[in-house]
């Protein structure tokens, strides 16, 4: 399931709703059940799942899919269903007794089919004939809304997953000899650190925020790493304290999402989780759910006990807001216990 929290746009008809929706996820959706969340005549808030194989319940999933409406405080919310009717109907019919029983009032059920749709819920053939109602998105005011204010929609989520898909022929093969190159340049950075610098932490380190700091400088400046600059700084990133201090420094920033989805893109497989996790956390705040899930499925492929993207997609599932972090990194992580620092005694 993807969650997302982004821009509100505001809407007056089941055709409003219908144009927003792909913007509100990032993508056009299929074959899915979709909750939207709005607080008065607001959309907040969409969540998406894929329709179950006919043969599965779908209660479970609609409960879940209402529990993660009703945490963002909606007061309300329409489902719609895409795809064919027999797939479509008990999945709508489950979200909505899941959304009733959570307390909220469903305004309107959907479904979409064939560039139709239909509602469950009226039965006035003036507004809801029998044979559905054609609709044009691209004609639609919400449409213009969400592109004046940047929000893409993708045609698929195919196209939204090859997004953060890894590079490969030419590039792929100078990222493989970067990597070596960086490999030799580490061993040389470990071997000249003192013998009071045990393992070379404090090497480790220095050098680590030197490179997350100069990539992050050249993204404000609209400059690309390097292969030898990303091949560096993804190794580094694998010292923990290095990982953080770039999680430290990364939020729902334009410059962050673009900074991480090219690493993660570039880095060698086996240094992904580190960029692929930051990718996410950087999304999440920016309330790309969508593109936070995709790059956390990328990263839990290669990498399934990497705690920090373990931890986003647990937040991601529960739907809780990117609001909880407002004022990042000093609020701290929920469900995360930062470590008090300890105040230095002055000399007497």
């Amino acid at each position: 399931m993807t969650s997302t929290e982004r821009a509100k746009l505001s809407v007056r008809s089941p055709a409003d709703l219908l144009a927003a929706v792909p913007y509100l996820l990032g993508f056009h959706p299929a074959d899915s059940v979709v909750a939207v969340a709005l607080r008065g005549r607001q959309i907040i808030f969409a969540a998406r799942a894929d329709l179950p194989d006919p043969s599965t319940d779908p209660v479970d999933r609609a409960r879940h899919l209402a529990g993660v409406i009703k945490r963002q405080g909606a007061d309300a919310a329409t489902v719609v269903g895409y795809g064919p009717p027999d797939r479509v109907t008990p999945s709508v019919d489950a979200v909505r007794a899941a959304l009733t029983g959570a307390g909220l009032e469903v305004l309107d059920a959907l479904r979409v089919t064939d560039g139709r749709w239909w509602s469950y819920l009226c039965t006035e053939a003036d507004c809801c004939p029998p044979e559905g109602r054609r609709y044009d998105p691209t004609a639609n005011p919400v449409t213009a809304s969400a592109v004046f204010a940047g929000q893409v929609a993708l045609p698929d989520r195919a196209a939204l997953a090859a997004q953060v898909s890894p590079v490969d022929g030419p590039a792929r093969e100078a990222l493989r000899a970067a990597t070596v190159r960086a490999e030799r340049r580490l061993v040389e950075l470990l071997e000249q650190a003192p013998d009071s610098d045990l393992l070379g932490g404090r090497a480790l380190r220095s050098a680590g925020v030197a490179a997350v700091r100069e990539a992050q400088r050249r993204q404000r400046r609209g400059e690309r790493l390097d292969d030898d600059e990303v091949a560096w700084l993804s190794l580094l990133l694998g010292h923990l304290p290095v990982r953080d201090h770039a999680w430290e420094r990364t939020d729902g920033r334009d410059r962050d999402i673009a900074l991480w989805t090219d690493v993660l893109r570039r880095a060698e497989p086996e240094l992904t989780a580190a960029p692929g996790a930051l990718l996410a956390f950087a999304a999440w705040r920016a309330g790309q759910g969508a593109l936070a899930a995709v790059a956390l499925e990328r990263t839990l492929s290669l990498h399934p006990d990497y705690s920090l993207a373990l931890l986003l997609d647990d937040l991601l599932r529960r739907g809780v807001p990117p609001s909880e972090l407002d004022g990042w990194p000093s609020v701290g992580m929920p469900g995360v216990v930062r470590p008090r620092k300890r105040r230095r005694r002055g000399r007497r």
